[in-house]
């Protein structure tokens, strides 16, 4: 008990820390601690120099002094080179595709390759398409008396009322995916229909162009009377050629995905032009 009690009370016992002045032996500073403050004093002042460093090295460019750390100008160079390369990589990719269509274009094969960017964000592989039986009977009815109700027959200009007064046969049944929007410079109407579906003429008319362009695949242009011009865009095969006349509601094309750009999967982009100006084709067809 009489050594633990020694070992306790010297643990506890003050100490003087004094600075005095070497010739005049005057005391300048001093301090009075224990053992126990003493140690709680340097571990202060040990975390704090620690924290301190740590600090400066962290966030301060005193870091690019380290060996093997990389200063501003290095990692910048780094990161520059690397979107460089991904350019490089897609200009090639981009180099080697329009060779790849020129040759194509060249021994009569349609272009396959579509690397450029889509015209919408959406993806038409997965829309699923279900009817009820209500919709079955709506549909059938529809057909029918569209099949016998496809024109205004002998429409003049002295009876001319306007693209209100005309009845225009849907080119396709199937969902809308993207709209009308002359903001956007989308001059049309972008429907999903079933694999394989027939693209039909919305009015009587003379077929104007067929052909195959880079962005927009197979296209044929019917001019309708009245200075009407209807375009279907993307089709997988044109069933007609520039000059045949054609009746409204004649199959002239079949659905695709074809053309470069503006298309993310099987539909059809439909337009209507009246008198030089595009209209909304919603406005007059209900798909």
């Amino acid at each position: 008990m009489a050594k633990g009690d020694v070992k306790k009370r010297n643990w506890r016992d003050m100490y003087r820390f004094a600075v005095f002045n070497d010739k005049t032996f005057e005391e300048v500073w001093r301090i009075r601690l224990t053992r126990y403050s003493a140690f709680l004093l340097g571990s202060l002042i040990l975390v704090t120099i620690i924290g301190s460093t740590v600090s400066l090295i962290a966030f301060t460019n005193l870091r690019e002094f380290i060996p093997g750390y990389p200063d501003f100008t290095l990692r910048r160079s780094i990161y520059m080179n690397a979107i460089y390369l991904d350019s490089l990589e897609r200009e090639l990719e981009r180099r080697d595709a329009y060779f790849y269509n020129i040759n194509a274009i060249v021994s009569g094969r349609e272009p396959i390759d579509r690397l450029a960017a889509q015209d919408t964000g959406r993806t038409y592989t997965n829309i699923t398409f279900s009817s009820s039986y209500q919709d079955s009977l709506l549909r059938v009815q529809m057909e029918n008396d569209e099949r016998y109700n496809l024109t205004l027959g002998t429409n003049t200009n002295a009876g001319w009322k306007g693209l209100a007064s005309i009845h225009f046969f849907p080119p396709v049944k199937g969902i809308v995916t993207a709209k009308f929007d002359y903001r956007t410079r989308h001059f049309g109407t972008d429907i999903v229909a079933r694999p394989k579906a027939l693209v039909s003429a919305t009015l009587d008319g003379v077929v104007i162009f067929t052909g195959w362009t880079m962005e927009t695949g197979f296209v044929i242009q019917v001019q309708h009377p009245n200075d009407i011009v209807s375009i279907y865009k993307h089709n997988a095969v044109l069933l007609k050629e520039t000059g045949d006349m054609v009746r409204a509601g004649e199959a002239i094309a079949i659905i695709g995905d074809s053309g470069e750009m503006y298309t993310s999967g099987p539909h059809l982009h439909f337009e209507i032009w009246y008198r030089g100006e595009a209209v909304d084709p919603e406005r007059y067809i209900m798909f």
